[in-house]
């Protein structure tokens, strides 16, 4: 299986692109979110999910491990095939797919190309509690290349810490990635874990009554 395709783009296509590997061209079928940040002629790094089919075998390039790891998670809900999942990729990064999870934020996947009503809730519904994807290149150093790097991971240090806390405080877990989303979502990126613990303690007691 190819997990990384690591050299310059050749040719840019409508739903793919062309990677120039020593010589060797790997199509790698990509969102609009990915193929606008790749230059004809420059280097680039993606990385890939393999799909084999029984009459095909086809990759799949994203720029960040994250972003890959969400495009296999949400194809584990039915209906979700590789065109629905690259699509709700290209209406929502990593963390904000994690927030709409969290939140239970239907309409957010609504606004994906392909993702009816129905099919926004089912995501929601059974995706929730689970944790985010955490790929195998997830802590992994990639070196040797002028391309971009990659986003940092969809949880930050400072909410990973808060959802820490909440669940120490004697929250569930789906409890607390709610709270502490709403929180971040109303504080911004930049809040400090002790900012996202005391709002998601109050989005707590609110929602108590």
């Amino acid at each position: 299986m190819i997990g990384l395709l690591r050299g310059t783009v050749a040719a840019i296509g409508e739903d793919a692109a062309l990677i120039d590997v020593g010589g060797v061209g790997y199509v790698a079928f990509a969102g609009a979110r990915t193929l606008t940040r790749l230059t004809i002629g420059e280097a680039a790094l993606l990385h890939i999910e393999t799909q084999v089919r029984e009459d095909a075998i086809r990759l799949f390039g994203f720029l960040s491990e994250g972003e890959r790891g969400w495009f296999v998670q949400l194809q584990t809900v039915q209906s979700v095939g590789a065109k629905v999942a690259l699509a709700i990729l290209d209406a929502l990064g990593p963390a904000q797919i994690a927030d709409s999870i969290a939140t239970a934020d239907k309409a957010a996947f609504a606004r994906a190309n392909g993702v009816g009503p129905k099919l926004a809730q089912r995501i929601v519904t059974e995706l929730a509690g689970k944790p985010p994807p955490r790929g195998f290149l997830a802590h992994a150093t990639l070196t040797g290349t002028s391309a971009s790097p990659a986003p940092a991971p969809v949880l930050s240090g400072a909410r990973t810490d808060a959802v820490s806390a909440l669940l120490n405080l004697g929250l569930d877990r789906d409890a607390a990635a709610r709270a502490v989303a709403a929180a971040a979502k109303a504080l911004g990126p930049e809040a400090s874990s002790k900012d996202l613990i005391r709002a998601a303690l109050k989005e707590v007691n609110e929602q108590r009554g």
